[in-house]
């Protein structure tokens, strides 16, 4: 079953790659790797949710934004390796969870992402991972999400048509 195929029986649909907030692109492809920026939890332009985990965010709301980031993410990833079922597998995600002082449950957090990852491509979606207690993110944002993935074949460096804006 194709990747694609994979999305389409969970229900899934990758959303359009967020417009970047600064001077970067939202991935690129470095042999077969594909390496995606942090990805924010937008839905639709938007942040959802703002606040720190663990104060003005739940732990459950944190976790289905990082399932969203890692959306993005794969949607970023999808942009420069030709489509999503070029990507081949998940090597590993970095989550950022912006805590308060006492939220010790950032691994809880992430889960949302590698979950999310597993779900859509099975063993090859286990990957290796950190989880980051930060102060802040980027526009209060609860959570910021990258990718590393593995494509099937190597190709050049594209930059999505709407980061090249």
């Amino acid at each position: 079953m194709s990747i694609q195929q994979r999305l389409d029986e969970l229900g899934v649909t990758l959303p359009p790659v967020a417009a970047p907030l600064a001077a970067y692109v939202p991935a690129t492809t470095s042999g077969r790797r594909v390496l995606t920026s942090g990805q924010l939890p937008f839905v639709d332009g938007n942040l959802p949710l703002t606040g720190k985990v663990g104060a003005e965010v739940t732990l459950e709301q944190a976790a289905d934004l990082a399932r969203t980031c890692a959306l993005n993410g794969l949607a970023a990833a999808a942009s420069v390796a030709g489509g999503v079922d070029n990507l081949v597998k998940v090597i590993k995600v970095v989550v950022y969870v912006a805590s308060s002082p006492d939220f010790t449950q950032q691994p809880l957090v992430a889960n949302g992402a590698s979950e999310l990852l597993a779900e859509v491509f099975g063993k090859a979606g286990q990957h290796v991972r950190s989880a980051v207690g930060v102060a802040v993110l980027p526009l209060d944002s609860p959570v910021e999400v990258e990718l590393i993935c593995e494509t099937a074949d190597e190709g050049p460096t594209v930059v999505p048509a709407r980061a090249q804006a």
